[in-house]
């Protein structure tokens, strides 16, 4: 859906109002106000012009009025009382002159008509008449209030001696302008002057120092109003009352409206607005019980007031008590300008519903409503709903402002829909408000997100004015990303142009981190800016820190943070799952759950993860109770995280049923059941899986063939796996990595087709990497080809010379063919580069403890009654046809020693404590960090068939189910 905004046109004006309000944008004046003064006959029936001066002229208001032309007509004035020398008239005739030259300025200071008293001026000038001190002011006034003020300046210097009337006329309009420094500035030379301010100067005044938040000349002007002994006039009065609320000073502001003898209207909204304004809606609501006059406490201006004072801390109980006084005096037709207020108020509160009902009484909404009401919709997830009312709005006929666009931008961000966002941007730029910082930075924040980084860049580059949340929206567009150091290079350029970073700079910074070096340095920047204690900082430092696998800096940071929300949490407990520390992982997660933090759907998905890594079953079944317990188990991360959970615990049956429980699945689900059936050795189900998901509409990934071309291994089917393999690209555009190339040379290794293997990896696209050849060797070793097997090895040294996995396949390799002094070469090598052999342990989980077994370990307790059961085992495996194969042992030693050092063997340890422990459930899971030897694999096979109960062993490779004298893996090696 999208709306094509900037499009829509505006209600068509009547051909008056377009002259109308050209004419006044030539004028400089407001719309309203005619260049002809119409509200004024007494002035037009006295003036008579024969023409216009052009429009150029008219533009340049502040020229001097001598610079005015004027023909030479005796007609052109026509003043109520004449005389061919207006220089002879007497003193009676010279007053009324002066009193009507000033009432016609006062006329044109009020209707903002400057040409018109710009030609008065000129004709004062023409005359001759010296100005009395009146029309000066008059004068001065006038240009004031035109917004002249140089001329008003100018008017000012002329006068002989200035009184405190016409320096307040003149600072009256600085302020008048907005210009609060200078009226203070014009203040301090009036005292320099000697001149005595009033109570109307001092007023004006306070007014320039609210303007200027100036808090401490203000402070000096009410000891100059005390002084003065002005301090109980209201007029004066409420302006300080105004001044101090402005200033956020309201201990002050309540003090002077308390020392006022009375108190009118303007007192009390002053003070209610000071509150309203500096968010104190308690006290707002406190005072508006103190207001005893119906007539002020029920005007509109003050409902307004305290409206926004309730809104302001969300108190809509206290809104809607008000609401019902108000309908319960003025029944329910509402003045609009209340109303408005209303759907304000409703709107802060988040009453959408409330809101759209008294929005739907208005009959002319203003730009606030609107405003109002689209934000709340947006605030509340309504986003279509929020469209739909700005669309309305423009065919209202209302200009949208800042605020309305900046919601919008923000709505059009979160539905994802770049054609919203666009239109928005379109109106934007067609009101003139695409320069306004708001909107810009919304306009950044969205095309970064929807990934357009050009059009995020084009609109920083435009920006006059940045500040730094246009920095981290334009940073926000890097998140994560690993491609490039554009977030770097803009977190670097910001500080190089003076802008403080802020908590969400180092949040979007540290996620754009390439490398823990600079990542190092802007946590110093974050210590240098003390937000080393936040907790959304400290989150994103753990994360930085996590990622790179620095977790003693993320244990040192965690500890030091004195607040931690779930997303704290989540972070390290995933950081310790990333990094295969799943006992970490657990012990932190306990620890969260005994500070009574609840955890989400995340937490629940990374600490699933680590029980796959450890394989703990009891700990993954405690985390599934959890996930029912708080909602989450239909949620598509926790049930991937569950099904891969069972399935890495050796329970495929378990994943199973949870993945046929699935009402629907998407891409990541359908991913890890086929990986479960491929390697609980499944694959025909793996293959059925893939064709299922294909007839269900899901599409597959470059993980999904990555399960399919497994299966394929696992099973040896080699054309069944060159097919899959070809339909990536022609069929589903995917394009093959570099591990979908390793599982086509493994399938075809471990069919012993290496022809074949050589052929393909020289028509690769990629260029081979350490994992092509280490499959190239690990086919090798299987089948013992020496000659390619130091090829790959040759290959893998040189690419990874620090991994001990490819030196111990060389090393088995050569020890298969006999060949002792090659073995003992390759051992000598990895002893001189200080390279150690991972020590090939199994472990078993009973009665919620983990039980580690390795052929050197001898400190199990219960060592002497495995060693027992074993040799039990042994016996009647014996009588049953097993006959141990000593060609396994990889060793040059007696055929006595191979047989001992075979039957000391982690897996076998493991079996043997799981006999004598009788281990409760239905079958026996054994976790291998190394692959099963051959002789162990037969093994195994015998006990099931012996005991009648099934063994699952989980290798570095697949599970092996054992029953019956059978493994799922049907002898495929």
């Amino acid at each position: 859906m999208g709306w094509d905004f900037a499009s829509l046109p505006m209600p068509n004006p009547t051909t008056a109002t377009i002259v109308r309000g050209i004419l006044s944008t030539f004028h400089r004046t407001p719309e309203r106000c005619s260049t002809l003064c119409p509200s004024k006959k007494s002035l037009l029936n006295s003036l008579r012009f024969r023409s216009y001066p052009s429009s150029a002229a008219l533009i340049s208001t502040e020229r001097p009025s001598h610079e005015f032309k004027y023909e030479k007509n005796p007609k052109l004035f026509q003043p109520p009382i004449g005389s061919k020398k207006p220089q002879v008239l007497d003193s009676v005739l010279l007053i009324g002159r002066l009193k009507w030259y000033s009432e016609k300025l006062r006329y044109c200071a009020n209707d903002l008509c400057l040409r018109e008293g710009k030609l008065i001026h000129g004709q004062i000038i023409r005359t001759g008449i010296e100005p009395d001190l009146h029309l000066w002011v008059s004068l001065i006034n006038f240009y004031a209030k035109c917004g002249a003020l140089k001329s008003s300046r100018n008017a000012f210097k002329k006068m002989l001696m200035k009184d405190v009337v016409s320096w307040t006329a003149l600072i009256s309009g600085f302020v008048a302008r907005g210009y609060g420094v200078e009226s203070v500035e014009l203040f301090c030379e009036m005292r320099r002057e000697n001149v005595r301010p009033n109570e109307f100067t001092l007023a004006t005044v306070l007014k320039g120092c609210t303007m200027s938040s100036n808090l401490e000349f203000g402070k000096q002007l009410h000891t100059e109003v005390v002084k003065m002994g002005v301090l109980s006039d209201v007029y004066v009065g409420s302006t300080l009352v105004d001044f101090y609320s402005k200033c956020r000073e309201m201990k002050y502001a309540k003090y002077v409206f308390f020392a006022m003898p009375e108190k009118n209207s303007v007192l009390w909204n002053a003070l209610l607005n000071g509150y309203a304004q500096t968010g104190h809606g308690e006290e707002v609501l406190r005072l508006f019980c103190k207001m005893s006059e119906p007539e002020m406490r029920f005007s509109n201006y003050t409902l307004s007031v305290v409206l926004k004072g309730v809104a302001s801390y969300g108190d809509v109980q206290a809104g809607q008590a008000i609401h019902s006084m108000m309908i319960k005096i003025v029944g329910d037709k509402l003045d609009d300008f209340v109303s408005c207020s209303l759907v304000n108020m409703y709107s802060k509160c988040g009453q959408a519903n409330d809101a759209l009902k008294v929005f739907e009484g208005i009959k002319n909404p203003d730009i606030v409503a609107w405003s109002s009401i689209i934000s709340v919709l947006d605030h509340q997830g309504q986003k279509d709903e929020a469209v739909k009312i700005f669309h309305l709005m423009r065919h209202s006929g209302m200009k949208p402002n800042q605020f309305t666009l900046t919601t919008l931008v923000s709505a059009a961000t979160d539905l994802d829909d770049p054609r919203i966002g666009q239109s928005t941007h379109a109106c934007a730029h067609k009101f003139g408000f695409e320069v306004d910082e708001s909107v810009s930075n919304a306009l950044i924040a969205m095309y970064m997100k929807f990934g357009f980084t050009y059009d995020g860049y084009q609109i920083f580059n435009k920006m006059t004015n940045r500040d730094v949340i246009s920095w981290n929206a334009l940073l926000s567009g890097f998140h994560n990303d690993k491609t490039s150091d554009q977030g770097i290079g803009i977190f670097k350029k910001m500080l190089i142009e003076g802008f403080k970073p802020n908590m969400y700079t180092f949040i979007s910074t540290l996620r754009c981190c390439l490398d823990i070096e600079f990542g190092e340095q802007v946590h110093s920047h974050v210590i240098k800016h003390n937000l080393v204690f936040d907790g959304y900082v400290g989150t994103a430092l753990i994360d930085m820190y996590a990622k790179f696998g620095r977790m003693d800096d993320v244990e040192v940071i965690f500890s030091r943070l004195g607040e931690r929300d779930i997303f704290t949490w989540t972070v390290i407990i995933s950081g310790y799952s990333q990094t295969n520390q799943g006992e970490k992982a657990t012990h932190f997660f306990n620890q969260m759950r005994r500070e009574g933090v609840v955890p989400n759907e995340f937490t629940l998905a990374c600490c699933l993860k680590s029980s796959s890594g450890i394989a703990s079953l009891e700990n993954g079944r405690q985390l599934h109770s959890l996930a029912v317990k708080f909602g989450h188990s239909s949620d598509m991360f926790v049930a991937s995280a569950l099904i891969d959970m069972y399935e890495k615990c050796g329970h495929i049956d378990h994943a199973e049923a949870l993945f046929n429980n699935m009402p629907f699945g998407d891409t990541v689900l359908w991913n890890t059941i086929i990986h479960g059936y491929s390697q609980h050795g499944q694959g025909d189900k793996a293959l059925q899986a893939f064709t299922t998901m294909i007839d269900e509409g899901v599409l597959p990934d470059g993980v999904t063939f990555l399960g399919i071309l497994s299966a394929c291994s696992h099973m040896g089917l080699v054309e069944e796996g060159r097919k899959h393999f070809q339909s990536m690209s022609e069929l589903y555009g995917i394009s093959p990595r570099v591990e979908h190339y390793a599982c086509i040379v493994y399938i075809l290794g471990r069919a012993g087709k290496f022809d074949q293997v050589q052929s393909f990896i020289s028509d690769m696209e990629l260029t081979p990497n350490a994992l092509i050849w280490e499959n190239v060797l690990g086919a090798c070793s299987i089948h013992g080809n020496v000659e390619l097997g130091e090829i790959a090895a040759k290959k893998v040294f040189q690419m990874e010379p620090e991994m001990d996995s490819n030196y111990i396949l060389l090393s088995n390799l050569y020890a298969s063919r006999g060949r002792w002094d090659d073995v003992s070469k390759v051992r000598a090598s990895m002893s001189s580069k200080g390279i150690k052999k991972e020590t090939g342990c199994s472990w078993i989980e009973n009665d919620k403890q983990m039980h580690v077994f390795s052929s050197q370990n001898v400190s199990h307790p219960r060592l002497i009654d495995i060693h027992q059961k074993l040799e039990e085992l042994g016996e009647r495996v014996m009588e049953a046809g097993y006959v141990p194969n000593t060609k396994y042992v990889l060793h040059n030693m007696t055929e006595k020693e191979k047989r001992e050092n075979l039957s000391h063997h982690s897996e076998r340890l493991a079996l043997g404590f799981a006999l004598i422990s009788k281990v409760k459930s239905g079958k026996i899971r054994i976790f291998k960090n190394l692959r099963i030897c051959r002789d162990c694999h037969e093994f195994m096979k015998f006990v099931s068939g012996i005991i009648n109960q099934e063994i699952v062993v989980r290798d570095t490779n697949q599970f092996h189910h054992f029953h019956h004298g059978l493994c799922s893996c049907k002898d495929y090696w």
